[in-house]
């Protein structure tokens, strides 16, 4: 921006006159500034309750249209949680079955036996093999009925000993307070088991040095002999597998869990006693979900009819930089915050929302040649005389012990769903698959909108660039304005200052 001195010889406060003199051009530029800014607030008001919409859309409804994620639901117990856990696929029929835990699945392990150094001292995981006399050699590692080798070296760490055990599938470690190697099978069962192998003299003298050999390694290579009874190996622990009997059938697996028609069982203690498995409608289940979706229902109703009736902030425009300037940081956030609560204000577009889902919300719909609303459950919304404010839309569970508007009376929901599951699921399925077909339809793109947007986003952001356009031009008048108000005092300046010289130059003449 140029350096302008002006008023020298006039004694004008040129920057004041000219301010005023393209006034009306700057009163343009901050209207279309202000009418954008009242945009872009628009457009945050939008994207956060679309948010909100598509959220509600896109998990808690859909997750109501899948029925077998709802009527299917099944609670299943049994009688001693600490031998087993079991839940039940929608599939299972309600009743009672006998389960008894023979075996537990478990894998192999085997603990090494003290290991140290020649000279007594402790060995740490940067040791070297040879530090406990092993020269070199190979032993044998059979992992799930698959024989590896791996070969050992004199002046192999015992950290990158422990490395090549583990690369041939089993989980090993060196416990260096312990001073012992621990080994065990990767997984659970019979078939993921491993054996440490002593082919000959060689491969039991690494084995007794890296205190990994047992008696069978021992026996194996030198025949069974008393002098086994005075000598510490270490401790081999088989791997088992698991079994069970599930109404007298006798099942096995690798691990702890079954999955047997519909059943899925988790082994955690063995024992003698028969224990029981009750299967049911999951009542509370069911309730909860139905609940839990009008809970986020009349969230998102309360929230946009609350933005529709909102207080009319008329008169109310945003600031200019220079508004702002004489006003307290606390005034200028509440008079913004005025603004901004009344964007939505009557909104048609926010008035369709609403109107598509209190639509489907107060459909009949028929299971079994019988139909039913939402008030054949119970569920309703209050009174005129009784709803609270912005909550016209809001709806109200007879019983539901959370409400205290409601929690007197008859608890019809929860009535239905046990004496008919099946209906439940199905009436709310088809309630939520039309709200979510209806709700989808606003939300389809077109020339104004984008996929899944419940308002003008493409129309707004063409407002948007328009203003800045707008804007834009508006600069650039009155800069022009300014430049050409300028030149002209700049001009009277000169002249005034050469009036001024010759002047002064007539005076001197006449000896003034």
């Amino acid at each position: 921006m140029p350096i302008r001195i002006t008023g020298l010889n006039s004694g004008l406060d040129t920057d004041s006159i000219v301010q005023e003199l393209v006034s009306a051009y700057k009163t343009k530029q901050d209207k279309y500034t202000k009418a954008q800014t009242k945009l872009s607030w628009k457009q945050d008001t939008w994207k956060e309750l679309n948010t909100k919409v598509y959220g509600f859309y896109s998990k808690k409804l859909w997750n109501m249209t899948l029925l077998g994620s709802f009527a299917g639901k099944k609670k299943t117990t049994v009688s001693d949680s600490s031998k087993a856990t079991v839940s039940a696929d929608s599939s299972v029929v309600n009743g009672t079955q006998t389960l008894k835990i023979n075996e537990l699945a478990t894998g192999g392990y085997l603990t090494g036996k003290k290991v140290e150094k020649a000279d007594g001292s402790e060995l740490t995981s940067s040791s070297t093999l040879s530090e406990l006399g092993i020269s070199g050699g190979s032993i044998e590692i059979k992992v799930g009925g698959e024989t590896k080798t791996v070969e050992v070296k004199s002046d192999m760490k015992i950290s990158d000993f422990v490395k090549e055990l583990n690369n041939q599938g089993v989980s090993a470690s060196f416990d260096a307070k312990q001073q012992r190697f621990f080994i065990q099978s990767a997984s659970s069962g019979v078939k993921n088991d491993f054996e440490i192998v002593a082919k000959n003299s060689n491969s039991l003298d690494i084995l007794n040095k890296l205190g990994i050999a047992t008696k069978d390694n021992y026996e194996a290579v030198n025949g069974k002999d008393s002098a086994t009874e005075n000598m510490e190996f270490a401790v081999k622990t088989q791997a088992t597998d698991a079994e069970i009997e599930l109404n007298g059938a006798v099942f096995t697996s690798d691990s702890n869990k079954f999955s047997i028609n519909g059943l899925n069982i988790t082994a955690t203690g063995k024992g003698n006693d028969v224990m029981t498995i009750t299967t049911a409608t999951d009542v509370d289940g069911i309730y909860n979900m139905v609940k839990e979706f009008f809970s986020e229902y009349n969230t998102l109703m309360n929230s946009m009819e609350s933005s529709y009736n909102a207080a009319s902030a008329k008169g109310y425009e945003p600031l200019t930089s220079d508004e702002k300037s004489e006003m307290s940081d606390d005034e200028v956030e509440k008079w913004e915050k005025k603004i901004k609560d009344s964007l939505l204000r009557r909104d048609d577009t926010l008035r369709s929302v609403m109107s598509t889902m209190s639509m489907s919300m107060s459909k009949t719909y028929e299971i079994n040649g019988k139909k039913y609303s939402l008030s054949s459950f119970g569920i309703k919304t209050a009174g005129y005389f009784t709803k609270a404010e912005n909550e016209s839309y809001a709806y109200h569970i007879d019983g539901d012990k959370d409400d205290s508007s409601v929690e007197g009376n008859a608890d019809r929901l929860r009535a239905a769903i046990e004496d008919d599951p099946e209906a439940v699921g199905q009436f709310f399925n088809q309630l939520a698959k039309d709200l979510y077909d209806n709700l989808g339809k606003q939300m389809k793109k077109t020339e104004l909108s984008s996929s899944y947007t419940i308002y003008n986003d493409v129309q707004m952001k063409k407002e948007y660039d328009e203003y800045t356009e707008t804007i834009k031009k508006w600069e650039e008048k009155l800069k022009d304005m300014e430049d050409y108000y300028y030149k002209k005092f700049s001009a009277m300046e000169t002249a005034l200052s050469k009036l001024q010289s010759q002047t002064n130059s007539l005076a001197s003449l006449f000896g003034g």
